[in-house]
């Protein structure tokens, strides 16, 4: 997953279809999927769809229309389907007042609490959890799926955020789970499936959720429990909990994060913590990302902990960077990441040392990489350097070519590259040129000259590469030359 998409899907908290044994198929208030109408049923059905948080929401189409509520219920649908809440919450509740014993009854009682829910003052919410409890005693089998548990959470969630301790406890005592297990890993307790971080259906996830939204001095001694936690299902609680901790700016977040990415079973959640870790100020991190570092982390870990690095602005860090680019004894695959991440960001030491660098080391590939690094540095006289390179003899033909082609995306004059290839004897550094001219199609400088080489180059293989990025240009001229040159 992607850091934004990460970011949004950490707090977004959502709900996924419900059975229900006295009518059709549930769909969740929040499902955006079409519902199909279905006949009255009093067996049990199950409908999973893709839910979403906003959007246009409705109930079931209406199935029992010789039901004394059914002309309530189209009306509440359609109060519903103009996110006109509070006008959808007293029309369910009449269904329920009215008539207790209709078949509308339990998707009523559901959908007024959920319109509460979606009205959000504290009032309402308070009544939704009551109208909540009112379904697990008249119609168990719908409180006990997983959209209604769902919706329970996200009100005491909002409750627990707004002082109300009783909910408060109450997620907290869902995030936690079981009691942390001495010595073996817990199996998967019997008919119960294992959430990702992502299972946003989930009461466990939700519950987890709702914690984003409480004050650190609650939150954290929570999360340190999930985190804790090494049973069958544990692991997508952890994964979630690592963002939410990473959230909570406490003197001991970037610790907890630490000791996650030292002690956690998981590869993922280590790689999480590390990550996490570039989103806590202070130099705190910066000194937990270089123990990293410098332990024997396996590479996966080492590069969540150069990419946290590359986060952060104090100076320190990117001393740090540049300690692992430098240094002979690392892997060279981490080395290279450093010297990328080390011109990303522009700042004079970065761009001294990268061109120091250049002339200690032997290795091919991160030459390479430090050319395209000081290329992505413009305006401090990377331009110069690379052109110095790109002509210098005693350097080789791959990494002088490489050279001039990232000198010709800084923006060297086409005037000067004109000039070097009238000076230039070798071929191939000849054929690269002409490809930088290609590269600048809207450059009529560019065009001029790579039409005096088809023209008039000695060279008939350079003619010929000229005349091949002529014909890839979309210029008008290039088409009336190309015409010319078959006709003549």
């Amino acid at each position: 997953m992607t850091m934004k998409t990460l970011l949004a899907a950490a707090i977004v908290i959502s709900s996924a279809g419900l059975g229900l044994s006295q009518a059709p198929a549930f769909h969740s208030p929040i499902d955006s999927v079409a519902v199909s109408p279905a006949p009255y049923s009093s067996a049990a059905a199950e409908d999973i769809s893709e839910p979403e948080l906003d959007g246009n929401v409705l109930p079931p189409e209406p199935w029992a229309q010789r039901d004394p509520a059914d002309s309530l219920y189209r009306l509440a649908r359609e109060a519903l389907s103009r996110n006109d809440f509070k006008r959808a919450a007293e029309i369910f509740h009449r269904i329920t007042e009215r008539y207790p014993q209709s078949a509308y009854a339990g998707q009523s009682l559901y959908y007024e609490a959920f319109s509460l829910y979606r009205s959000g003052n504290t009032g309402d919410l308070e009544q939704a959890r009551d109208l909540l409890k009112t379904l697990r005693q008249r119609f168990p089998s719908l409180a006990n799926g997983g959209d209604a548990k769902t919706l329970v959470t996200r009100v005491c969630g909002e409750l627990a955020k707004r002082g109300d301790q009783d909910c408060a406890r109450e997620i907290a005592q869902q995030a936690e789970g079981p009691e942390v297990a001495s010595g073996p890993t817990l199996a998967i307790p019997p008919g119960r499936s294992c959430p990702s971080e992502d299972d946003e259906n989930d009461d466990r996830i939700a519950a987890i959720n709702a914690l984003l939204q409480m004050d650190a001095e609650r939150a954290m001694p929570i999360l340190k429990k999930v985190l804790a936690r090494r049973d069958g299902c544990s692991v997508g609680l952890r994964r979630k909990a690592v963002f939410l901790v990473s959230q909570k700016h406490t003197p001991e977040t970037a610790d907890i994060l630490m000791s996650v990415a030292r002690n956690d079973p998981d590869q993922e959640v280590r790689e999480q913590a590390v990550f996490w870790l570039s989103q806590v100020p202070g130099e705190r991190p910066i000194t937990l990302l270089d123990e990293i570092l410098k332990s024997n982390a396996n590479t996966d870990l080492k590069e969540k902990a150069l990419f946290a690095l590359s986060q952060k602005g104090e100076g320190r860090a990117q001393a740090i960077l540049r300690d692992i680019a430098g240094r002979e004894s690392e892997n060279v695959d981490l080395r290279d990441k450093a010297i990328f991440w080390l011109g990303q960001r522009r700042a004079q030491e970065n761009t001294d040392f990268l061109r120091g660098l250049y002339g200690r080391i032997a290795n091919q590939d991160l030459k390479e990489k430090i050319l395209f690094s000081l290329s992505q540095q413009k305006g401090v006289g990377n331009d110069r350097w690379l052109m110095d390179i790109a002509v210098n003899p005693r350097e080789s033909i791959e990494l002088r070519k490489k050279a001039l082609f990232w000198a010709g995306q800084t923006g060297v004059a086409t005037s000067e590259l004109a000039n070097l290839y009238n000076r230039m004897t070798d071929a191939e550094m000849k054929d690269q040129i002409i490809f930088v001219f290609s590269q600048r199609g809207r450059d009529p400088a560019a065009m001029d000259k790579m039409f005096e080489i088809a023209r008039t180059d000695r060279d008939p293989e350079l003619r010929k590469k000229a005349i091949f990025w002529l014909g890839q240009s979309r210029d008008p001229r290039a088409q009336k030359f190309l015409e010319d040159l078959i006709n003549q």
